[in-house]
């Protein structure tokens, strides 16, 4: 789903790992993976809030633990439950660190349970089945999603005994959201949770649609004021050489492009993805800004405007032989998210005029249409902010809501849509200003700068606050119950 001259309908990917893969794909092999982790299938109801005979069906839903760490049930060890996400499994365990970089200190069962509908959890049988229509994608959404980890959480803890070990879910992006939901609806499953770089409110006018590219703009900006004015002038350049006789062919030569170009959006639609891309995930040691800025700003002064934006293509992408169209097949998440998208997540991000790039504004009665060609059904924009909540959030959560850190980098270009002030004196706001996407759970590193290591340690002291009131109300419970019997 792309943008056209009447405005914008993709809506940037969420995911915590997609930066660190881009920029190590080898970590997906199975030898980066811990021989500590246990894979498990559960079998998951596939309509938890409905009665029909069709409702009961199942499907096997892959979760995998580690229990390397973990105290046992006797002493009521913590769980660690890493909620995934909107891609298969197999890239958080390679990726996602906190839960591994705490389970000594916290004695932590550490669980990873995968999103439905992705990796290895599919229903129906098949992909091919389960994408089919309409029909069979209406059981993918994230309220489905979230029972789901409810049910496999309690299953382990009854298989394990361990009924009042307590759960802490973590999740980053849209696994963040799920995790800040997870704890406002099922209080009595997770003790708490680490929303890593979740939007919540980036849904339903809450949030400016164009403050998502601001940000983008602002991080080029500081990072080089000549890099972000040769982006910013590239635009009208590239229509110009593309409305001329053999203009594409022109930029496609420039460009180096794997294929052809079939229109200048194509061109400028890459362009302005890998400069979001690098701003989202623009994260320490690399910076890939920096490395953006570096290749536009270190080109010859007397090269022109597109040989510059080209060089800061390659510094990105490194030396290949060719670019921006690289041929590549539609992976499960892109089809996933497509639908999750057009469905219930539908996020309204569009360009304001203030920016590096060209205004394309947010047109909702487009997208509906967009989503009705696709799958038949139209997109429910308002229904996010009716189930989970969203507006008056401070006014409201402070009330009846405990127990959850979001937690954010000002770099991202997401944070505009995150919880970035406390709420309450346990639903806390915890934000570095040059943090980037899911930074904090990410592995911990001995080149880690002060402030990350600062907001990792921060976030655990408050993990740890949460568990030992707990353990501390459970004493209380525990020896009235001997009291009365």
């Amino acid at each position: 789903m792309t943008a056209t001259a009447a405005g914008r309908f993709d809506v940037p990917r969420l995911s915590p790992t997609r930066g660190t893969l881009m920029d190590n794909p080898d970590l997906l092999s199975s030898a980066a993976v811990s021989d500590d982790l246990q894979t498990f299938y559960y079998p998951q109801t596939l309509d938890h809030f409905n009665y029909q005979p069709q409702s009961y069906a199942t499907f096997l839903q892959r979760y995998v633990m580690n229990f390397k760490h973990w105290g046992g049930a006797n002493d009521s060890a913590p769980i660690f439950a890493y909620l995934g996400a909107e891609a298969p499994l197999d890239g958080d365990l390679a990726v996602i660190g906190f839960l591994n970089d705490n389970a000594i200190r916290f004695n932590a069962l550490l669980v990873y349970i995968e999103h439905r509908y992705y990796g290895k959890s599919i229903p129906f049988g098949s992909r091919e089945e389960a994408f089919k229509n309409a029909s069979t994608l209406g059981y993918f959404n994230s309220a489905q999603a979230i029972a789901d980890y409810a049910e496999i959480i309690m299953h382990i803890k009854k298989k394990l005994n361990s009924f009042y070990s307590p759960v802490i879910v973590i999740g980053g992006s849209y696994g963040g959201m799920l995790a800040s939901w997870f704890r406002l609806k099922y209080p009595h499953v997770a003790l708490g949770a680490l929303a890593s770089s979740a939007p919540i409110l980036y849904f339903d006018k809450l949030t400016p649609r164009g403050a998502y590219f601001s940000v983008v703009t602002k991080d080029f900006k500081e990072a080089s004021e000549t890099c972000y004015r040769t982006i910013r002038d590239s635009w009208s350049v590239i229509d110009k050489i593309a409305s001329q006789p053999h203009g594409l062919a022109i930029l496609s030569s420039k460009f180096r492009t794997c294929e052809p170009l079939k229109d200048s959006f194509e061109l400028k639609d890459k362009l302005e993805t890998m400069y979001a891309g690098a701003a989202q995930y623009d994260r320490p040691p690399t910076y890939p800004v920096t490395v953006v800025c570096g290749g536009i700003d270190g080109a010859n002064e007397k090269q022109d405007i597109l040989s510059k934006i080209f060089a800061g293509v390659v510094a990105y992408r490194g030396n290949r032989s060719c670019y921006i169209n690289q041929p590549t097949n539609a992976s499960e998440t892109d089809v996933g998210w497509r639908w999750q998208t057009c469905s219930e997540m539908v996020i309204p991000i569009g360009i304001g005029n203030n920016t590096m790039f060209q205004a394309a504004p947010y047109d909702l009665n487009a997208f509906i249409q967009q989503c009705m060609s696709l799958y038949g059904v139209p997109p429910r924009p308002h229904w996010v902010t009716s189930y989970y909540g969203g507006h008056d959030i401070k006014l409201i959560l402070q009330r009846f809501g405990s127990n959850i850190i979001f937690s954010n980098g000002l770099r991202d270009p997401y944070s505009r849509g995150g919880v970035l002030e406390n709420i309450s004196d346990s639903i806390l706001a915890i934000h570095t200003v040059n943090g980037s996407h899911c930074l904090d759970i990410l592995p911990e590193d001995e080149t880690d700068p002060e402030w990350l290591v600062r907001q990792r340690k921060t976030e655990v002291k408050i993990i740890q606050g949460w568990i030992a009131q707990y353990y501390a109300d459970l004493e209380v419970l525990q020896i009235k119950q001997k009291e009365l019997s």
